[in-house]
């Protein structure tokens, strides 16, 4: 028996998935550009339900990417602590490393991890800078208050991960 609804007497045919808005990345990041300047926003949840109601679907890990390629901030407010953009934007990668060399205390590693430690609340400041820098030699970064993780992309060793970024930040080994 052949479903009353189904192409040539198959299966259901499945609906289409839901298509982002225009497809562009570009269209995606005014979006969020534009929410943030104009609400409060306090979690990459919120964010992306309210992008989902403008017509983009994304993932937490695309949200977090584009919130660093936007130079968005976790900022404490009265009201909470909400994202923020800075109007101005971020400086160049290279100059805002620069600027965070003295919040970089020591850098360390072990067999699979760089530790780096950093003043009391700077450790995400530095690790959105690593990651923004985009160093070939850096996978990722995970930030706590005043530690950092830094993955080496596959090949490279840690050691080698941890002298590129004590040469970044002038810390001794």
């Amino acid at each position: 028996m052949t479903h009353p609804h189904s192409p040539r007497g198959g299966k259901p045919a499945a609906p289409a998935p839901p298509a982002d808005k225009a497809g562009s990345k570009q269209k995606r990041l005014e979006t969020i550009r534009r929410i943030i300047g104009a609400r409060t926003v306090g979690t990459q949840e919120e964010l992306g339900s309210l992008l989902a109601r403008e017509g983009f679907k994304v993932n937490q890990a695309t949200l977090s990417r584009d919130l660093a390629q936007l130079g968005a901030l976790r900022v404490s407010r009265p009201e909470g602590t909400i994202y923020q953009l800075d109007p101005a934007g971020l400086p160049p990668a290279s100059k805002r490393l620069r600027e965070l060399v003295e919040t970089v205390l020591s850098i360390d590693q072990n067999d699979a991890l760089v530790v780096l430690r950093t003043r009391a609340g700077m450790a995400s400041a530095v690790a959105l800078a690593i990651d923004t820098a985009r160093l070939p030699g850096c996978l990722g970064t995970l930030a706590g208050d005043d530690t950092i993780f830094a993955t080496p992309a596959r090949g490279l060793s840690p050691r080698k991960l941890a002298h590129q970024l004590r040469s970044l930040f002038g810390t001794a080994p």
